[in-house]
């Protein structure tokens, strides 16, 4: 349990280490994918997924490693979904100031399978939306077309994705 709740003990700034790097830089910055593991503060049950983060930068970026610590101190507290999309926004919304920050969950909620509903394929999607990625449609649709893209590494043949086309495709 200490492990599973070790983010009460995280403090942000020594998790952050200073990797906020000041660049001429104002495009999107997305990492996705990023495992997550917590505890449902209600049923202290599990609950796992996959957290999307994106942000725009004004004039500092956050070391890319440093996004899925962020996540990993949030998720290791008792919790819900929500809550923690917003926290880790919030976090970088505050950290760097950027033109907008975006956070998309997706969870398997084991209190929901397990017990209750007792619905096995369930899972939850929840959206934390700031600045730009509120304020703009076509950030946000952007945003949500980039994380529905599974193999997105050039010059990796996925045929699942229609439209994109890698080096040597006929």
């Amino acid at each position: 349990m200490r492990f599973l709740t070790s983010g009460y003990d995280a403090d942000i700034d020594q998790v952050l280490n200073n990797a906020l790097f000041t660049v001429d830089y104002n495009e999107m910055v997305i990492v996705k994918d990023i495992d997550f593991y917590s505890l449902c503060e209600h049923h202290l049950l599990p609950f796992f997924g996959k957290c999307h983060v994106a942000y725009l930068p004004t004039t500092k970026v956050i070391g890319l490693s440093k996004i899925p610590r962020l996540v990993d101190v949030f998720s290791r507290r008792l919790q819900v979904q929500e809550r923690l999309t917003r926290q880790i926004a919030d976090t970088i919304q505050t950290k760097i100031s950027p033109h907008g920050v975006a956070v998309v969950i997706e969870a398997t909620h084991l209190c929901m399978s397990m017990r209750g509903v007792e619905k096995q394929n369930s899972f939850a999607v929840t959206s934390a939306m700031l600045g730009a990625f509120h304020d703009q449609a076509r950030t946000r649709m952007e945003f949500l077309e980039l994380i529905k893209l599974r193999n997105a590494i050039p010059g990796v043949r996925d045929s699942a994705i229609p439209g994109y086309a890698c080096v040597g495709d006929d």
